[in-house]
């Protein structure tokens, strides 16, 4: 019997250190669409990775801690249509949140910002989208 997939997004699979958030900020390339915002830099990694900043605006800590979820949930399901090799910060501008909404958003604007990091100059490896990641 095989083992089950999980379905989750591992250390790897996650920005956690101030520095490389700020490092991601820093790049400048963003897209948005009024209710998030994602920035992308490449990295020198063979996944991409994700980090979510959502700050107070957005509503109290039991409301934060629903749209992380929301974002986290979103992004798990749309990464293999991006590219490996990037890292891509996520901020929600305005709710209210659903997972449907925020995960259109995602595959819209992801992908915008990993076409501006690359006409930046900031060109990340050139691996193709993810093909069979779970």
């Amino acid at each position: 019997m095989a083992a089950p997939v999980r379905a989750t997004l591992g250390r790897r699979e996650r920005i956690l250190k101030a520095a490389e958030f700020k490092a991601v900020f820093g790049a400048r390339a963003r897209a948005s669409d009024g209710r998030l915002v994602a920035y992308a830099m490449p990295n020198a990694r063979d996944v991409t990775r994700v980090g979510l900043s959502v700050g107070k605006r957005c509503g109290g800590a039991v409301v934060r801690a629903r749209v992380r979820r929301l974002l986290r949930e979103a992004f798990r399901r749309a990464r293999a249509e991006f590219p490996r090799g990037y890292d891509v910060v996520l901020v929600p501008v305005a709710g209210p949140f659903t997972l449907a909404d925020i995960d259109q958003s995602i595959r819209r604007l992801v992908p915008e910002a990993i076409r501006r990091a690359e006409r930046k100059g900031q060109a990340g490896p050139s691996i193709g989208p993810a093909v069979g990641r779970e």
